[in-house]
């Protein structure tokens, strides 16, 4: 892999991206306006339907085919100290993902949306089924980034790949909305690591408490993210670099 891998991944999608349809965005909020309902009174969803409306390019947007994905992967950097939680829990999580368990599945039901839930380096065995598990794993996690880099260069581009494959298999079978998501104990230490890199802020003032650690945690995580930053030395200006040095297959799979 090269300096150009940014390009390679872009250049999976059969189509380019477009921006959102203004002229759509418009006339959506031009018919809500003469809708029997005082100016407003939906709030952010009127927002939302305009920006939807935009994106179908139509001024009356309609979402029927609706899933929910949740990709989940371990982290090696949780030897640190930084979470709570063991890294079993995830493997445990994806068991009550499947299971119908968890909040995302209760909101999935109310929403009316298939869930879909894809492993993407979930170190320890899923207990139960998990025939309805899409297995995407290149690795048992990530390796600690403190010591260093978070996976090799060819696994940040390939997990990229299989996301993009999955969003446009599911394109394919008519879904209006894909809502993603990710866990994976030890992933909020990742997530600082690449926010203070792309945003350029302190370890300190993004790495929050995550799974609910005390303060005293917190900073010591803070200090776990500053040194992970320091040690692989990742390039703001190339998302594949800061993948595959401080992120997560779970994170790459949606980089939301």
């Amino acid at each position: 892999m090269d300096g150009n891998d940014e390009n390679y991944v872009l250049s999976l999608s059969k189509d380019p991206i477009e921006p959102i349809s203004s002229s759509h965005v418009e006339a959506a909020r031009n018919r809500q306006a003469i809708l029997t309902k005082p100016a407003g009174s939906l709030g952010r969803l009127e927002d939302i339907a305009c920006q939807i409306a935009g994106i179908q390019r139509t001024d009356r947007p309609v979402i029927e085919n609706k899933w929910i994905v949740v990709a989940a992967a371990d982290h090696g950097v949780v030897d640190e100290g930084v979470s709570a939680y063991p890294q079993a829990v995830t493997a445990q999580m994806v068991a009550n993902f499947l299971g119908g368990g968890a909040a995302v599945s209760a909101l999935g039901r109310q929403a009316q949306a298939n869930v879909k839930i894809v492993g993407a380096g979930v170190a320890n065995p899923v207990p139960g089924d998990t025939s309805d598990l899409v297995d995407r794993k290149l690795a048992n996690g990530t390796q600690n980034v403190a010591h260093g880099t978070a996976m090799p260069r060819e696994h940040a581009v390939e997990i990229l790949s299989r996301g993009i494959k999955l969003a446009l298999d599911l394109s394919e079978q008519g879904a209006d909305l894909i809502a993603v998501g990710e866990m994976g104990i030890g992933n909020t230490t990742a997530a600082s690591a690449i926010t203070s890199v792309i945003l350029n802020e302190s370890p300190k003032t993004v790495t929050g408490h995550g799974t609910g650690i005390d303060e005293v945690t917190r900073l010591k995580k803070a200090y776990v993210v500053e040194k992970a930053i320091t040690v692989n030395n990742p390039d703001a200006a190339k998302p594949v670099d800061v993948l595959a040095k401080i992120g997560g297959y779970e994170i790459g799979f949606w980089p939301v």
